[in-house]
């Protein structure tokens, strides 16, 4: 079953950068994060809270801020639904060219 809210998280090319960041340093806040990308703090600070309510990041408080993680269940998740997606299309477009070619051939045998 595909998550509609899942997909407009990850739909959010913003967001994507974020969870590359999170994966590639273990975690970050929102702090760090807006250290490395070309948005504010606040504006990191609404992603994260997305990505949260989705269930791909998870938030710990650490001192002052809060430290923020992938959750690797919640990414699989995403991965596999993007997976089958992508699958489902593959099938699609193999039968639209199946039949653009047969409509081709129709044409030529009837040139």
């Amino acid at each position: 079953m595909i998550d509609d809210d899942l997909w407009s998280a990850v739909g959010d090319p913003t967001r994507r950068r974020m969870l590359d960041l999170l994966l590639a340093e273990g975690g970050g806040t929102a702090t760090t994060l807006s250290e490395r990308l070309p948005v504010t703090r606040q504006a990191v600070a609404k992603h994260l809270g997305v990505l949260d309510r989705v269930g791909l990041v998870h938030a710990m408080t650490a001192g002052r801020e809060r430290r923020y993680e992938v959750d690797d269940a919640q990414l699989a998740r995403a991965v596999a639904q993007l997976s089958a997606v992508g699958a489902t299309w593959d099938a699609r477009l193999q039968r639209i060219k199946r039949i653009a070619e047969r409509i081709q051939r129709d044409r030529e045998d009837h040139s």
